[in-house]
């Protein structure tokens, strides 16, 4: 009998993979207008640089319910029905969508709630991404699992690349409608996940009280180094390099393209992502996987540099969406091996809390990441800040390489026989 060659062979796969593709073009049309519409806001009362601890502060509003739930969404992934956690997210980003969207029809749209969305969102975005991080590795069988990876990260990445363009082109065409896309997509989200059948679990081990159940993803993690290494490694390279939360300022101060250029800024770094996930669907990376992570996070921090200064050049834009998919394409090689390592080396009854750790420091890598690019922007000007940061991020590459030899060492990213025999994986009495 012929092998399954695919992911998208098996039925509930192909839902999960139409939910996440839908969910993502919605949330990030949402997020690109959501970043919009608080520069704006605050540019009618505020000078420039106030205006852009503002978007700093979204960032902020959006990491902290991850920080304060990270322990529980992790175990509620590992204890609830993985297919509902994910359907109540989506239906409250759903009702967040609507919310937005008749606010800004009634002309009522005001920082205080638009930072509430945020909040919101990051609530949802708390819980979802255990659980659906989670629920991957379910619904493939083990072999599959990387090819299933990569898959699953090219409906996050032209999620990605077909989200903040349409947000932007509707938001120009009316206001509404950029939200109420969103909110038709997520619904549609919803409805494939509804179609997800009963998915066979592994029965939780090992200590039963639910406080110390909380920390064992923070055990297991601090016990393997390679995870860890790896980990903490996008944590600091993209809290340092991201340059996401200037976009709005570029996009309106420095090279003045509005909200329809603004969506195409948001969209180049997925383009790139995209395509290198594609080809990591087809040709899976087999050696000297370590070695590769630490080079796309130094060519990360390049392209972040060199997008810093992008308005210098004579064809700004041009130059501004080559840099952003170049470190696109790097950094999708980062969350590849990284997110390969963390469901090939991580025992399915703890995949929740594991991938709720891991959402923590992605989110404090991207959401924290934006603030602290706000609020550096605000002492030293936006140009300095993506610069800056991007000079910081191949330090982190660097530094990471001395403190983690278990990243270099790694060769493969075939699954261990035993999770004893981990890589990095310090042994336990």
């Amino acid at each position: 009998m012929a092998a399954r060659v695919s992911p998208f062979s098996i039925p509930a796969y192909r839902h999960y993979w139409l939910a996440r593709l839908c969910s993502m073009i919605a949330l990030d049309g949402m997020v690109v207008i959501i970043g919009w519409q608080v520069y704006d806001v605050a540019r009618r009362s505020m000078a420039p640089r106030e205006a852009a601890v503002q978007l700093g502060l979204v960032g902020l509003a959006q990491f902290l319910p991850l920080m304060l739930l990270t322990l529980v969404t992790g175990l509620a992934a590992d204890r609830i029905d993985r297919r509902w956690i994910a359907r109540s997210t989506t239906a409250l980003e759903m009702l967040c969508a609507a919310a937005l969207g008749l606010t800004t029809w009634y002309d009522a749209i005001s920082l205080p709630m638009l930072f509430t969305i945020a909040a919101l969102l990051g609530v949802g975005r708390a819980f979802s991404g255990p659980a659906f991080q989670a629920l991957s590795p379910n619904l493939v069988p083990r072999e599959m699992l990387p090819a299933a990876i990569a898959t699953s990260s090219i409906a996050w990445q032209v999620g990605a690349i077909g989200g903040p363009p349409l947000g932007g082109y509707l938001y120009a065409i009316h206001p509404p409608l950029a939200y109420a896309a969103s909110a038709a997509l997520l619904g549609f989200s919803f409805l494939m996940l509804m179609r997800i059948g009963p998915v066979p679990r592994t029965a939780p081990t090992g200590v039963r009280d639910p406080r110390a159940q909380m920390l064992e993803g923070f055990s297991y993690l601090r016990r393997n180094r390679l995870v860890l290494g790896a980990i903490s490694l996008d944590l600091f390279a993209v809290l340092l390099g991201g340059a996401t939360a200037m976009l709005p300022i570029y996009a309106r101060d420095l090279l003045h393209v509005g909200t329809s250029g603004l969506g195409q800024l948001r969209a180049a770094p997925a383009a790139g992502a995209a395509i290198v996930a594609f080809w990591l669907s087809r040709r899976p990376l087999r050696r000297n996987v370590g070695v590769k992570l630490l080079i796309a996070v130094a060519v990360f921090g390049l392209g972040t540099i060199a997008f810093g200064l992008s308005h210098f050049s004579p064809a700004p834009m041009g130059v501004a969406l080559s840099c952003l998919f170049l470190l696109g394409a790097a950094d999708m090689v980062s969350v590849y091996v990284r997110q390969s390592l963390i469901q090939l080396y991580t025992p399915d009854e703890m995949r929740g809390r594991v991938g709720a750790v891991s959402m923590l420091f992605i989110s404090g890598s991207n959401e924290l990441g934006e603030a602290e690019s706000g609020f550096l922007a605000a002492l030293i000007g936006p140009v300095a800040a993506v610069v800056a940061g991007g000079i910081g991020t191949i330090m982190v590459a660097i530094l990471w390489a001395r403190l983690f030899p278990e990243i270099l060492r790694a060769r493969t990213l075939e699954p261990p026989a035993s999770f004893e025999d981990v890589p990095g994986q310090e042994k336990t009495a």
